[in-house]
């Protein structure tokens, strides 16, 4: 005979946990972050095998027609106007534009509903930036404190992202998601200062007519934004016509680029804009006709931000096919009459790599480790000291801006094929150095993993948890939620069928994770949940909660009390018991401590769940917990 538990018990969890302290946790990390990881480490083979294509056609005996591809002229006439440039420039001033415009993009995303909307979380990665910066300058001018090869300072200040996370795959901890996220937010203000620099150091003589159009055009993109404009079109237009007065401004395009996706807005979806698509998806299934699955997709549409649907749109693009050619068009050196030794003997190619290898390394770790010593922030969970130390030698790996540059900084030939050989060289040099740091730390250190933790820290205990189900179920899922989450809500449906898919085999957990930051009245629910939990009549409780999200004031809380029938004097008397502020503290420190970053996040057996939570995708996951033996 199983036993079936509505209920949880009164306040438990371990006496020794001490609660995790209050953070913005927006939404489950995973899905956008995971797909930008991928994608940049996904590119990162195709831009190291268009640079081994690049140095061999270089040196073979066809180099002539890989000089001649990148000097052929080609562009548009109308009229008396017209806008030709060879393929290299196509290249570097035309692709490179778009490929800036996605780090834009993602910047902005970032600092809006990202990682940086967290200031005290970004702090130890945006010092560490600066520092990633300045004593790379200081080593690089330090080699070659004058002549036109000081000119090239600029070219130890960016980091090629995706060749940095091709690098931590292969040669980083096998669990490495924390330590990108540290990364990543590093990178963000290296692109911003290296673009800012490439557009204003190495720019042409600046024209004022077509600078002031630029001012426009901005102020233009920002305003659709703040007007809430969500067709891409009008974003597509005004970004065209930035890219081209800023060439004719004299300015680099990387500063239309950057700019131009700086300005996209970029927002979370809207429970209300989400549910009216959901409402329009309805509609086409019962009238599938043209007009109606038009305003279907412009439902959507609506539902996702424009930043949002122009980088997943973008950034493929990017990663595969933008930075690719750069590299083919720009890392061919011929290394033949000498050229290489003249190279290994030039101080420019070693202050090259000594500011990026050896001025990154030092830079990013050590200011990093002052500002935590200081109190400035703390590294993410799961990160150390070494972990950070490897990651700045990986920051090394300057290719895609310290070409630019390069291309930029000298017009002498023997100059770049110099700096080039550098930047190829410090590459390679800070992938190895890289590589002896992450085993150091991990020997060492005991620093193997830099990732949130996967597994659940404190086991189901149905006298404590809200079970939902048998309690000796073969399967488990425990949700982690928040009561004014919309994502939250829609999953009490895909609870609802799993029970009824698995029956008996399930039980379902529910713990309360209220993201007091985002949502101000869901810590207030949760303790209603669990007042009413004492009058036996939780899920009751947690039903008619995630019916009415929007009114959850004390008030209305009460109401909901009278509405189940509880006795409402000790309802009342319950929402501020400390036991139940206690326990909501429990559930929030266990599920930091299990890895939980957002609402809703599943665990099924014990272990983490990433990726959607549709119903098929957690039926898939739990059929193979169950044949795994996970259960």
């Amino acid at each position: 005979m199983r036993t079936w538990v509505r209920r949880g018990g009164p306040s438990g969890g371990r006496p020794d946990h001490t609660p995790a302290p209050r953070r913005a946790l927006l939404g489950q990390l995973s899905d956008p972050l995971r797909s930008f990881l991928s994608t940049e480490a996904g590119g990162a083979t195709l831009l190291l095998l268009a640079t081994l294509v690049a140095l061999v056609w270089a040196n073979s005996p066809w180099s002539g027609a890989y000089e001649a591809l990148w000097d052929t002229r080609a562009g548009v006439v109308v009229g008396d106007v017209d806008l030709v440039m060879d393929l290299q420039h196509w290249v570097n001033d035309g692709l490179m534009a778009l490929f800036f415009f996605v780090i834009g993009l993602e910047v902005r995303r970032e600092f809006s509903v990202g990682e940086l909307t967290d200031r005290r979380r970004a702090t130890i990665p945006l010092l560490a930036g600066v520092g990633g910066m300045v004593v790379p300058v200081l080593l690089y001018l330090l080699v070659v404190p004058g002549g036109e090869s000081a000119r090239g300072w600029a070219m130890v200040i960016g980091t090629d992202t995706a060749f940095l996370l091709g690098a931590l795959a292969v040669v980083g901890p096998a669990f490495s998601t924390q330590l990108r996220v540290l990364l990543l937010t590093l990178m963000v203000i290296d692109d911003i200062v290296a673009v800012s620099v490439i557009g204003l150091v190495y720019s042409g003589n600046v024209r004022t007519g077509p600078l002031l159009l630029m001012v426009l055009l901005g102020v233009g993109l920002g305003a659709l934004s703040r007007l809430g404009v969500w067709r891409i079109a009008p974003y597509a237009v005004l970004g065209t016509a930035l890219w081209l007065v800023t060439v004719e401004a004299g300015l680099h395009a990387s500063i239309a680029g950057m700019l131009g996706g700086l300005l996209v807005g970029a927002t979370a979806p809207r429970r209300e804009v989400v549910e009216g698509a959901a409402e329009r998806f309805r509609a086409f299934r019962q009238s599938p006709m043209v007009a109606v699955g038009r305003q279907a997709r412009a439902g959507l549409d609506r539902a996702i931000s424009v930043n949002d649907r122009l980088r997943s749109t973008l950034h493929p693009w990017s990663a595969f096919l933008v930075v690719p050619v750069f590299a083919l068009a720009n890392a061919g050196v011929d290394l033949r009459d000498g050229v290489l030794q003249d190279a290994l003997t030039s101080r420019l190619t070693w202050a090259v790599v000594v500011g990026l290898v050896v001025g990154k390394t030092l830079g990013v770790s050590v200011t990093a480790a002052a500002a935590v010593r200081l109190g400035a922030g703390r590294l993410p969970a799961g990160v150390g000291m070494g972990h950070v130390v490897g990651g700045a030698a990986l920051s090394g790996i300057g290719f895609t801006v310290s070409l630019l540059v390069a291309g930029l900084a000298f017009e002498d030939e023997r100059l770049r094929e110099q700096a080039t050989v550098g930047v190829l060289l410090a590459a390679v040099i800070a992938t190895v150095v890289g590589w002896a740091v992450f085993r150091a730390a991990a020997v060492l250190r005991g620093e193997g993993d830099a990732d949130l933790p996967r597994f659940l820290d404190r086991a189901v205990d149905p006298a404590v948890d809200h079970v939902l189900g048998p309690v000796d179920a073969p399967l488990t899922l425990v949700e982690y939620g928040d009561f004014e989450c919309p994502f939250c809500a829609q999953t009490t449906g895909v609870a609802r069928e799993l029970r009824q898919r698995f029956g008996d085999e399930l039980r379902y957990v529910f713990r309360h994770l209220p993201l007091a930051d985002v949502h101000p009245s869901a810590e207030l629910a949760a303790r209603a949940a669990l007042a009413a939990d004492r009058q036996d009549s939780f899920w009751e409780m947690h039903d008619l909660l995630f019916q009415h999200q929007d009114a959850l004031a004390e008030e209305e809380l009460v109401g909901y009390a009278q509405d189940l029938g509880l006795d409402v004097d000790e309802f009342m008397r319950d929402l501020d018991d400390p036991d139940v502020h206690q326990r909501v503290r429990d559930d929030v420190a266990s599920a930091e401590a299990s890895g939980a970053r957002g609402t809703p996040t599943f665990f099924v057996a014990e272990r983490r769940h990433t990726g959607p939570w549709d119903t098929e995708t957690l039926v898939g996951v739990l059929e193979a917990a169950r044949q795994a033996g996970r259960v």
